[in-house]
């Protein structure tokens, strides 16, 4: 251990990250910019330019999108792009992720964060997965899953606020609903009373109060004021309606303009009719410009305004009961405005007051039309899909390691509750086990890398301390899931079902070592009183790392590599020699005392084994002659679980099962093997009783 330390802190010195300042960062960024002036706004951001011009903008994620990562803490970085919205650059400020202190040249963290280069805040970036429509994937970076997609989600996200908030991209659609068809032989014939009875025909009514409440606080409050005998009086009545809805059309028209009107009307195209008394809808500005600038039409956050070739004057209407209106006009809805008649949509009534000879203060006052359900066929509601949390993301990526890793989890469920059956079958029980651990290392730790740390312990402790968040732990599915099936089976076995069937580098010790007996290696046990002492080595280790936790999470960290899982199974050996050299020497070792690491070094060991104060079930059998006079068991046991006097300390022991495929087989346990000669030699002597009559 100490050779281990004395290699690997200067080599860990290299990947130690300090804050960054981002100024200079900027500049290389942007070589031609003279200013790059203070951070600022809301989002706040640099704004950088070239003389009066604007060459870019940059900002820091943390300002924007805080998202923590694996180490619970967030990666800051400085996100710019040009004023098109083309990322210059992403780079990293600052982080804490103990993945990339140890393990990962932050020349791999900066590659990945160069890949934006050239994109568009606009795009839809997703860090691997299979390939969808309407996505620009990124390639991840290994062992650093979740750091990676943080970071993806904090510079898309930030940058997606700062460009909306700068008009460079706008806001999409939540909801759409799909374009709506009228339908055909709708008619019968209806009277002023009937249309305007059931909503075919609106009504916008305004009095001379409502107008001057409006102009309230303005400039032109005291413009054309009403006296109070005129608050009540009517100032505008609009009736409006949608006309080339054949049931409205054809009464409101008459049959010979309606098909007047339908002729004029290209395919896409529709019709609004406005008629009104009291203020003009119309006003004179559509002479002088062509617009009619005292309505619009508004649909979807959309404002459609009407010019003079949009409009055709009526003189009369056919419909019975219809009051006399000074105004009576048809506006076409054109085609390109994309109106759809199945969506509620507004008529504003814009009112201007002068103010002086050019200047004027208006306030516009909006009536509501919805299309009858009888008039219109409407598709289903087309609602886009909701954002994905992160989580959800990382879980929907993962889905189908998650499905099998609970499959196994329920397999390794069964066979603890049926573990008596099975032990009575040593065969078919040991190839079972060999072969469970061969998918624990090949898939859960190699393919998954589902190897739990000691760091892991510290990084919930220091979030239970502080924030506690479940979103930190679920970012990475399979390293949760181990954590609840370690906490349930400490529970009902203690520590000795994850450190013996689920840990990676646990079952790569034991394969290997199987193997060496296998091959015959000699097989070194120290005495039962040396071997007691040594299993405190691994407290002693957990102590002190638990220590430098408490005064940084950073450092703790670093000493944790201790742990050889990083090298084994996150990065494969990939790595600097010191680390490789010792995770290679702890599996030498292994080949000559079987999970030596695992019994007297490995400080999760530690850790878990403090829960086993609380298991609630004692699984194991014993007999009273256990230990005393027979040692078959602890004789047996490979990892030297059993104390000399028979009892198994659960703290230690790897849940192998052979000690009660000992205790079952009545050809190896002494015990039993004496009672069934005992049995076997009472019924020999057995007298059969002789009935006389």
């Amino acid at each position: 251990m100490l050779a281990l330390i004395s290699f690997s802190l200067p080599v860990q010195a290299l990947f130690v990250s300090p804050p960054k300042a981002p100024e200079p960062i900027i500049k290389q960024l942007f070589p031609e910019a003279t200013s790059i002036g203070e951070k600022s706004g809301e989002p706040p951001v640099w704004t950088i330019r070239k003389g009066d011009d604007i060459l870019g903008y940059a900002f820091e994620t943390n300002d924007l999108a805080k998202i923590p990562a694996y180490s619970g803490e967030p990666v800051n970085m400085l996100v710019a792009f040009d004023v098109n919205g083309i990322y210059l650059g992403a780079k990293v400020l600052e982080h804490h992720e103990p993945i990339i202190l140890a393990g990962i040249p932050e020349s791999k963290l900066h590659e990945f964060a160069d890949q934006y280069t050239g994109l568009n805040v606009s795009q839809r970036l997703k860090v691997g997965g299979n390939q969808q429509d309407g996505m620009v994937h990124i390639d991840g970076l290994s062992g650093a899953t979740v750091t990676v997609m943080v970071m993806n989600v904090a510079i898309t996200k930030s940058a997606t606020k700062v460009a909306r908030a700068l008009g460079i991209i706008e806001e999409s659609e939540e909801i759409k609903q799909p374009m709506a068809t009228l339908l055909p032989d709708v008619y019968e014939q209806a009277s002023w009373q009937q249309l305007t009875g059931d909503g075919s025909i609106r009504k916008l009514h305004l009095d001379r109060a409502a107008v001057d409440k409006a102009f309230v606080g303005t400039e032109a409050e005291f413009v054309d004021q009403a006296t109070p005998e005129q608050k009540q009086d009517m100032f505008a009545e609009v009736y409006f309606a949608q006309l080339d809805i054949e049931n409205i059309g054809r009464n409101i028209l008459g049959d010979q303009e309606y098909a007047w009107l339908k002729q004029e009307l290209n395919p896409g195209e529709h019709a609004l009719i406005l008629m009104g008394n009291g203020y003009s809808f119309k006003g004179s500005g559509y002479v002088r410009g062509g617009i009619f600038d005292r309505i619009q039409l508004l649909q979807n956050d959309e404002a459609i305004a009407f010019r003079d070739l949009d409009h055709h004057r009526i003189t009369d209407i056919a419909i019975d009961g219809a009051p006399d209106f000074m105004e009576k006009s048809i506006f076409i809805i054109r085609e390109h405005e994309e109106f759809n008649p199945g969506v509620d949509w507004q008529l504003e009534l814009l009112v201007r007051r002068q103010t002086g000879p050019i200047d004027s203060i208006f306030t516009s006052f909006k009536g509501s039309y919805s299309t009858l359900d009888k008039y219109v066929h409407r598709p289903p509601v087309v609602e886009p899909e909701p954002e994905l949390t992160l989580t959800q993301q990382v879980w929907q990526e993962h889905n189908l390691e998650v499905v099998v890793l609970l499959a196994l989890m329920a397999i390794l469920l069964a066979t603890l509750f049926f573990q008596d059956i099975l032990v009575r079958h040593p065969t078919f029980l040991h190839n079972f086990r060999h072969g469970f651990l061969v998918i624990t290392v090949v898939f859960i730790g190699w393919a998954w890398g589902g190897q739990l740390s000691v760091v892991n312990v510290f990084t919930f402790l220091q979030a239970f301390m502080t924030k506690f968040s479940w979103d930190l732990f679920l970012l990475d599915p399979v390293i949760f899931i181990l954590w609840c099936a370690a906490a349930v089976t400490i529970i009902m076995w203690g520590r000795a079902v994850y450190c013996g069937w689920l840990c990676p580098f646990g079952a790569l010790q034991e394969l290997l070592n199987v193997f060496a007996r296998y091959i015959k290696l000699p097989q070194i046990e120290p005495p039962f009183a040396i071997h007691e002492r040594l299993w405190a080595l691994k407290y002693l280790i957990l102590l002190g790392l638990f220590g430098l936790s408490l005064d940084s999470l950073a450092l703790a960290e670093q000493f944790a590599e201790i742990e050889p899982f990083k090298t084994t199974f996150l990065l494969k050996f990939d790595r600097e020699w010191p680390f490789v050299c010792w995770a290679l020497f702890l599996l030498l070792v292994n080949l000559f005392n079987r999970k030596f690491f695992c019994r007297y070094l490995c400080p999760l060991g530690a850790a878990l084994s403090t829960g086993n104060s609380i298991r609630l079930f004692n699984w194991l059998k014993r007999r009273p002659e256990c230990g005393q006079p027979c040692k078959t068991c602890a004789k047996e046991c490979e990892i030297q679980a059993i104390h000399p006097d028979g009892t198994i300390n659960m703290r230690e022991c790897h849940y192998c099962l052979d000690c009660q495929i000992t205790y079952f087989n009545e050809q190896k346990c002494p015990p039993l093997k004496k009672r069934v000669r005992k049995q076997r030699q009472y019924k020999e002597n057995q007298i059969e009783a002789v009935v006389t009559g």
